[in-house]
């Protein structure tokens, strides 16, 4: 088999490691009316999505630091397992303790699989093929955070909730088969001293803070003593974290790398995009269930311009980016999606179909950009012996910024709705007593509301949808103004390099 045949079949199992990894919150999302039914302890569930992702954002920096001292693959393997035998143990589980133990062990695991996917993606193939590569693997990304809800839904009412997670067994088996069999590690690896105080420092950190952030607003008051406790002991623990950075020899985190423009950039718009494409994925069908009265499979198909888009914009970013700079690329994708979310911004009970999914569309295509040009520029003109920790920073602040977007714009839509159903009804003679929202969402609970009632309470729902949109034009705004900072670099083909070897 030659090599060109070789790199794809590798290819192939990355990407099914980060179709893993990524879908994994939605599909589970999808099915936890089911689970909490089955299992109970509604009052835990939260914590079945925040211990996934506080495990899994706490090791992707280490895992990329640790790819790079000691080579990709056999930390890549080792996510697959030990994410696998989280899923058959949570599959498996009776209970939702145990439920929330082996979404730990999941998580583990899944840290290591997207930024390193995207690292050995960069070190088998030449700059001039990476782009498309790089592409294709951020469509998979796109795909899998709205392609999620619709499997999460088909396999709970077609088979069980726990076929949500024994599915990744044969995906994983097949991912661990390509990568152990076909993939030929060329890095060079030295034995270096671990930062232990760093990535103790650093975990702690990230632990409080995603659990501050998840259980913020619900499970206790954000000026609750647990919530205040959990950002203090976050802030200490990052400080040591960066003073300890600051003397290793071997950082967890270099903070060298961010006195690069190009990565420095990158990282604040992944950040912004994290946060603020996540509130489309979970608010437009909520938007769909409860205003337009669709199903929960009509609001999840809902969501299929958006992919598509993404998709577009992550091929086309993935084959443009050694012909154009990733400045211009992303100020076009950060105009695209600042349009794309000033239109849905606009909507009411009234838009169409047609309308939505094309607003929809032009937001998917700019954040599709995101998915192949930041890790890209990321790791652009870094040393092999930098990229998986390069690209894991940028994988974990993508996925912080959606913590923080959820728990930000979360909050703002529930006081929203909340504060303008009471003014609606506050001099209106329409009973209240005995209303829930949740009846919005199922065709015999909107059919026991009045119909006056039940139009003012829609409307209430969309405005304050529409109001998060509103709000997510800041912070995009923000980010169509980083891109102006990322300067003048592109990747680089072989022919470039060659060049600029015979300039030297």
């Amino acid at each position: 088999m030659n090599k060109f045949s070789t790199s794809f079949l590798v290819t192939g199992g990355l990407l099914l490691g980060i179709f893993m990894a990524a879908i994994d919150n939605t599909i589970v999302a999808t099915a936890m009316g089911t689970i909490v039914g089955d299992l109970g302890n509604y009052d835990k569930f939260v914590w079945v999505t925040a211990a996934y992702m506080v495990a899994m954002m706490a090791g992707m920096p280490i895992y990329g630091k640790l790819s790079d001292m000691y080579g990709r693959k056999r930390f890549f393997l080792f996510g697959l397992i030990v994410f696998l035998i989280g899923s058959i143990l949570c599959g498996l589980a009776q209970t939702m303790n145990q439920l929330i133990a082996f979404r730990v062990i999941q998580g583990i695991g899944g840290g290591a699989l997207m930024p390193i996917a995207f690292t050995i993606i960069f070190d088998i193939f030449p700059p001039e093929k990476r782009g498309k590569m790089t592409g294709l693997v951020g469509a998979v990304f796109g795909v899998s955070s709205v392609f999620g809800p619709l499997m999460g839904a088909f396999i709970t009412e077609t088979f069980n909730w726990n076929w949500i997670f024994y599915i990744n067994v044969p995906i994983g088996a097949v991912a661990i088969f390509l990568i152990a069999r076909y993939y030929k590690e060329t890095l060079e690896t030295r034995k270096q001293k671990i930062d232990w105080l760093g990535a103790g420092t650093l975990v702690l950190a990230v632990v409080c803070l995603m659990f501050a952030l998840e259980l913020g607003g619900g499970a206790y008051a954000w000026s609750s003593p647990q919530l205040l406790s959990l950002f203090a002991v976050s802030l200490v623990a990052f400080n040591i974290f960066v003073f300890a950075e600051r003397k290793a020899s071997e950082p967890i985190i270099s903070f060298w790398m961010f006195k690069k423009k190009l990565f420095a950039t990158s990282q604040i718009i992944a950040f912004i995009y994290g946060g603020t494409f996540v509130i489309l994925a979970i608010f437009i069908p909520i938007f769909v269930q409860a205003v337009f009265g669709g199903t929960a499979s009509s609001a999840g198909t809902t969501l299929m311009p958006m992919m598509i888009g993404s998709v577009v914009g992550s091929m086309t970013g993935g084959v443009l980016q050694t012909k154009i700079r990733f400045r211009t690329m992303m100020i076009f994708s950060a105009i695209c999606f600042l349009t794309g979310m000033s239109l849905l911004s606009t909507m009411g009970p009234d838009i169409s179909r047609f309308a939505l999914a094309l607003y929809m569309f032009l937001a998917g295509v700019g954040v599709g950009f995101s998915f192949s040009l930041l890790p890209a520029a990321s790791i652009n003109d870094l040393p092999k012996r930098f990229r998986g920790s390069a690209n894991s920073t940028n994988s974990f602040l993508r996925s912080f910024g959606m913590t923080v977007g959820i728990a930000i714009f979360g909050t703002v839509q529930t006081i929203s709705f909340s504060n303008r159903v009471q003014e609606a009804f506050v001099d209106s003679a329409l009973p209240t007593s005995g209303m829930d929202p949740q009846e919005l969402f199922t065709p015999e609970g909107r059919a026991q509301i009045p119909p006056e009632a039940l139009a003012t309470i829609t409307e209430a729902m969309s405005d304050s949808i529409t109001f998060v949109f509103s709000l997510a034009i800041i912070p995009i705004a923000l980010a169509l103004l980083a891109t102006f900072f990322m300067g003048n670099e592109r990747v680089r083909t072989s022919e470039d390099l060659k060049m600029q070897g015979k300039a030297e």
